[in-house]
């Protein structure tokens, strides 16, 4: 396995002058609301300061540049919704402090490994309608329990704990994403990834 160098590091400071990475703002069609950038998550506090991360590699940008295209045509009254995109590796360490002695860790890539989210190839993603609600997914956004679990949506279902409405939500985010190369893990409903994660990890620029 390749080693990480320095090489293909760059501090969150220098990512506007890096052609590999794209803004966020120049994909029309999205909206944008950076949880981690705000006191609005889990942790209760800005953890991105004045960093600015409203940036995607290149690859995973134009992918979703695709599922904004397909989101229009098939389902015009809705529009994704960025919650977390690019995550520079120090704020991963914050988050995998903030989650230390509890069994939470399983919802976080091991900084030790590498998030796909510092690479700025995954990004965290809900529904919004015209007004700009976030549409009811059954679970807030990092609610890390089993009913955001997508590889448990039929048992919940069955068991009335998650809505026909609800499923089907999920199902339109998914098939706008899945569809546009990028791939769900089975614990989030909000997280998709965007090409090879051992190939990501191995060469492409980590944001530190």
């Amino acid at each position: 396995m390749q080693m990480m160098t320095e090489k293909n590091r760059v501090r969150c400071e220098f990512i506007a002058d890096h052609s590999e990475f794209r803004s966020l703002d120049s994909i029309n069609g999205i909206a944008i609301d950076l949880r981690y950038a705000s006191k609005n998550n889990f942790a209760g506090r800005n953890l991105y300061g004045s960093l600015n991360c409203r940036y995607l590699h290149a690859d995973a940008a134009k992918g979703l540049d695709t599922a904004v295209k397909w989101l229009a045509k098939e389902h015009p009254a809705y529009r994704l919704i960025v919650l977390d995109a690019l995550r520079p590796h120090r704020v991963q360490n914050l988050l995998w402090e903030e989650l230390e002695s509890t069994s939470l860790r399983k919802y976080l890539a091991d900084p030790a490994r590498g998030s796909i989210h510092s690479f700025g190839m995954a990004v965290d993603v809900s529904l919004v309608d015209g007004q700009g609600q976030l549409l009811d997914m059954g679970t807030a956004y990092d609610d890390m329990n089993d009913l955001s679990h997508p590889s448990l949506e039929d048992s919940y279902f069955a068991s009335g704990a998650l809505t026909e409405a609800q499923i089907n939500h999920r199902l339109i985010l998914r098939s706008a994403m899945l569809g546009s190369g990028f791939r769900g893990i089975s614990t989030e409903w909000w997280h998709f990834d965007f090409g090879n994660t051992e190939v990501i990890r191995q060469t492409y620029t980590r944001i530190e």
